[in-house]
C-alpha cells in the first residue's frame, strides 16, 4: 500500500497528491467525490450520476440559502 499526504491550508484546501491523481485520472477541472462511512473516507473521481444526485437536492435545501448562512459558513 503507497501513502500521499497533503497539508490543509487556512480555508481547509488540500492539493490532491500526483499519485493519486494519477492513479485516479484526474486533470484540472474534474470534480472529486467523497464517500464517507464512519471513520473511513474513500476519495473517488465524481461521476455524471453524482452530479444529477446533487442536482435533485439543490431545491431541498434552500433554508440554507440566506445571506446569513453565507456570512456564518464563509469561513469554512
Amino acid at each position: 500500500m503507497e501513502t500521499s499526504t497533503s497539508k490543509l491550508t487556512k480555508k481547509y484546501q488540500a492539493t490532491i497528491p500526483e499519485p493519486v491523481r494519477r492513479c485516479l485520472h484526474l486533470e484540472a477541472g474534474d470534480s472529486v467525490a467523497f464517500d464517507i462511512e464512519g471513520e473511513l473516507i474513500t476519495l473517488r473521481k465524481a461521476r455524471p450520476v453524482d452530479w444529477a444526485f446533487t442536482k435533485g437536492l439543490e431545491d431541498s435545501l434552500s433554508e440554507w440559502a440566506s445571506e446569513a448562512d453565507d456570512e456564518a459558513y464563509r469561513d469554512l
